[in-house]
């Protein structure tokens, strides 16, 4: 089903120019797709200023030209993450205070051209600020009908839980998905995938916390290793360079060629399919990897085949 691809809007505005971007947008919803996730600081780091925005901009514009489309489609972005000085990041995000978010939501709904953000993600943990503090804004947010949902990426899954608690004592809305990176190769054990932040690998503990909770949500972010799977110019992280890593990709190309796919469909049915589900957010520069990544969580694999990829270590 298309709508468990989630559109990642990451690069839109700077390494992919606009009207790439409205190309691959319009094929998006023509094929039925609904979710879109960006965050106001994409991508500061492909822009002179060293400042984000630009994804949440072109979103904005490509909305104002597509009479209807709001309603057609979901959108979240997040806060967290946005650096206070160009050049000057992780020690300068803006982090999650109450006045951080209240500013960060104003300027996000300013810039897409909305007014509602239909799920708004901390993008990463800030302990310089109370949890107490985090919670109630997020959760006037949600009260103030200028948000629909809230999730939590990057986090650890204690403040995940006490963040939850938190909520829950207060009467306000708690987080109710996890956005995490998750993918079918497994980095080597001690070591963690280069592409994500401290915190950002979706772990044992992640799923388990989220099995034992059904109103949650597992998004994975970066389920293609951006484009290692298929390119040869994209060598794996030297985290991977383990036996795992072989037997792993064997198996995946055998089940690539009993259902005539390839590895990136094959890693997104195993993730749409699994226990619990997955909802991929697929970053994407042309329309024609937009197809495959839709014909990925259209593709159903057997329980045998799936059986097979979950026991290859």
């Amino acid at each position: 089903m298309t709508n468990n691809l989630v559109l990642g809007a990451m690069l839109f505005g700077t390494v992919l120019d606009e009207r790439r971007a409205f190309d691959i947008l319009d094929r998006f919803v023509d094929a039925g797709g609904t979710w879109i996730d960006t965050a106001n600081c994409y991508a500061f780091w492909e822009h002179p200023s060293g400042f984000g925005g630009q994804s949440e901009l072109v979103l904005g514009r490509w909305l104002a030209r597509r009479p209807g489309v709001r309603d057609r489609v979901t959108i979240s972005t997040k806060v967290g993450c946005e650096p206070t000085e160009a050049g000057r990041f992780p020690e300068t995000a803006e982090g999650l205070s109450a006045g951080t978010i209240r500013k960060a939501v104003e300027g996000s709904l300013r810039r897409l051209g909305t007014d509602h953000i239909d799920l708004y993600w901390a993008h990463m943990e800030d302990r310089r600020t109370p949890l107490e503090e985090t919670v109630g804004a997020f959760g006037e947010l949600v009260s103030a009908g200028v948000v629909g949902r809230l999730g939590a990426s990057n986090h650890a899954v204690w403040r995940l839980e006490r963040a939850r608690r938190l909520a829950r004592e207060s009467g306000v809305a708690g987080y109710t998905a996890v956005q995490q990176h998750l993918t079918y190769l497994q980095p080597r054990p001690g070591t963690r995938p280069t592409v994500v932040h401290r915190f950002g690998a979706i772990t044992d503990e992640v799923v388990d916390y989220v099995q034992s909770h059904p109103e949650m949500e597992i998004w994975a972010y970066t389920p293609l290793l951006s484009g290692r799977y298929a390119r040869a110019d994209r060598p794996l992280p030297e985290e991977y360079h383990h036996p795992g890593t072989t037997r792993r990709l064997a198996v995946l190309d055998e089940i690539a060629a009993e259902t005539g796919s390839d590895r990136n469909r094959v890693v997104l049915a195993w993730l749409t399919g699994g226990e619990p589900k997955a909802t991929p957010v697929v970053g994407v520069s042309t329309t024609a990897q937009l197809d495959d990544a839709l014909a990925g969580v259209s593709l159903t694999l057997t329980a045998h085949q799936r059986n097979r990829l979950d026991s290859a270590a």
